[in-house]
């Protein structure tokens, strides 16, 4: 299952995001979306968790909970849509 994390620190690492939800299940992926310029965090990412169970438990345990001093944001991700090029590319 893939969960979105949002409302996060911008000097929050993949490795903290994934000893956060660790204690929950076994964690396969940890993806902190970066901006394409800077390189910088964009303050939200993913967590991808085999475990339907474990990653529920997890989004109810975390969603709202403060870490390095912001309220998460914790849920099931919506599936990517494609987006449309601008006019003239």
């Amino acid at each position: 299952m893939n969960i979105y994390i949002g409302n996060l620190a911008r000097e929050v690492t993949e490795d903290e995001l994934r000893t956060l939800f660790e204690p929950f299940g076994e964690v396969t992926r940890v993806v902190i979306i970066k901006d394409r310029y800077s390189g910088e965090s964009r303050g939200f990412g993913f967590v991808e968790m085999p475990s339907r169970a474990a990653a529920e438990k997890a989004m109810k345990e975390l969603d709202g909970k403060e870490f390095r001093g912001r309220n998460l944001r914790v849920n099931e991700a919506r599936p990517r849509t494609e987006r449309r090029k601008p006019r003239g590319w």
